[in-house]
């Protein structure tokens, strides 16, 4: 789940948390790239064998829980709203400025702090404050941005660089527009416990990050979340299915508590045969609950998620292709001359953590000595179309050309994602074992318990 390090200080406050870098444990992952491409479109897109309900599960709001705002655009220089029922656009004092019908399709622009609507055809509207808000008028209707539909409304706001796109709505509707793209699927029936942990999860990774908005220390006043891997992905209507949406209305309200407060418990796709603590991988402090677990099936020699595809897996790098990865990315990572890094040399294993995932790893090249640690590591290992490695649990192989030079590398690893906290696939593993949501939670963050968020 993607930013531990952007947000390890805040989350700490709030008992720990946090998601890095997510992957989403379908059969065909969609390659993380780290901020866009739109994960969300992509997993819908894997997702279209499920027919998409209108309204497959009640509207339910947890008592004492405020709205969530989730940013789908944060630099817009445009915005084109509609609706698939009647509407009504209100400003920041919340009086209808226009009202419309379904179908009706008005576009928003700035000039500079001030915005207007406007329609083709109809006029448009004085230019105004700040912020503009569209919300259809039955619960039935959604509010419609980019192609996409969404529950609850859309709100629009001038910023320095351009409109912030803001999806306002209950918790657990956005929910369900979370859980099916994070936990992939469709699900089979005996898989369903693993959806319900998964809804679980990010519930508490919401309100927690509802809790440090309204503690005054967001990032950004005008939204809670990014709707991308930075921190759930979210995908709106278009996203939600069946399966998903039965785990969200079954635990609705439940989060994952230690020392009686929500935790944002981070989650990945295959741990590859053991979980990892924080600090093994991400510079944050270790939290109590983030522990080291085994996903050994007792009494094997398997593990619950080796169903996953990642499980195990191979990445070659010619020499010219390292030597570009790490021309482009590890400069951001430590300090190199401005010349460039240069032409690898060696690339040597140095340390290993307690989970047996890299710990430091020492490039060598004819301009100098580099070391990395922890999830650094993936972001400079980048495959030529910029897919980060697949995790840090890996060995390597490298091949020397005649002037010394590297020449091919070969990294052999297990895993997909950060390794810490719960294991998707391995979640699904145990469910298909029979495990219950609550025991799959216990396991991958001990000590903690499942109870209602207020």
């Amino acid at each position: 789940m993607s930013a531990w390090r952007r947000r390890a200080t805040v989350a700490l406050l709030l008992a720990v948390g946090a998601c890095v870098t997510r992957h989403v444990p379908q059969e065909n992952p969609v390659p993380v790239i780290v901020m866009p491409p739109s994960a969300a479109k992509d997993k819908a897109r894997a997702n279209a064998s499920e027919d998409v309900p209108t309204d497959a599960a009640p509207r339910l709001r947890t008592e004492g829980a405020r709205d969530v705002r989730v940013a789908l655009a944060t630099a817009a220089q445009g915005a084109i709203l509609s609706a698939t029922g009647a509407w009504r656009l209100s400003d920041s004092r919340n009086s209808v400025i226009v009202r419309g019908r379904a179908g009706d399709v008005w576009s928003v622009e700035r000039r500079g702090r001030q915005l207007r609507a406007t329609a083709n055809g109809s006029g448009a509207t004085p230019w105004r404050d700040d912020m503009l808000t569209l919300r259809p008028d039955r619960d039935d209707a959604f509010a419609r941005f980019a192609g996409r539909s969404y529950r609850g409304a859309i709100r629009v706001v001038a910023s320095d660089s351009g409109l912030v796109i803001v999806n306002v709505l209950p918790m657990e509707d956005y929910l369900r527009g979370v859980v099916p793209l994070e936990i992939g699927g469709p699900r089979a029936g005996n898989e369903q416990a693993a959806v319900e942990a998964q809804a679980i999860a990010a519930r508490s990774y919401a309100v927690v990050r509802l809790a440090v908005v309204d503690g005054s220390a967001s990032r950004n006043v005008n939204y809670d979340m990014l709707s991308n891997v930075a921190d759930q992905v979210y995908g709106g209507v278009d996203a939600e299915r069946p399966f998903s949406d039965r785990a969200v209305q079954s635990t609705n309200g439940l989060v994952i508590k230690y020392n009686g407060r929500p935790v944002s418990a981070p989650y990945h796709s295959a741990c590859g045969g053991e979980t990892a603590a924080p600090d093994e991988v991400w510079r944050a402090t270790p939290a109590p609950y983030l522990r080291r677990v085994s996903d050994r099936i007792p009494g094997t020699d398997k593990s619950y998620c080796d169903i996953a595809p990642r499980f195990s897996w191979t990445r070659v790098f010619t020499g010219d292709e390292l030597d570009v990865a790490l021309r482009l990315y590890l400069k951001s990572f430590t300090a190199v001359p401005a010349s460039g890094p240069g032409h690898a040399r060696s690339v040597v294993v140095e340390s290993r953590t307690p989970s047996g995932r890299v710990g430091r790893l020492a490039i060598g090249t004819d301009q100098g000595a580099y070391a990395l640690r922890g999830n650094d590591i993936r972001s400079v290992l980048r495959a030529p179309g910029g897919e980060i490695l697949n995790s840090t649990y890996f060995s390597v192989e490298t091949e020397s050309r005649r002037d010394g030079s590297v020449g091919r590398l070969v990294i052999r690893g297990n895993g997909y994602g950060h390794g810490i906290g719960m294991c998707q696939w391995g979640a699904i593993g145990r469910a298909r074992a029979g495990q219950s949501a609550r025991m799959i939670l216990a396991t991958y963050y001990p000590g903690t318990t499942v109870a209602a968020a207020y």
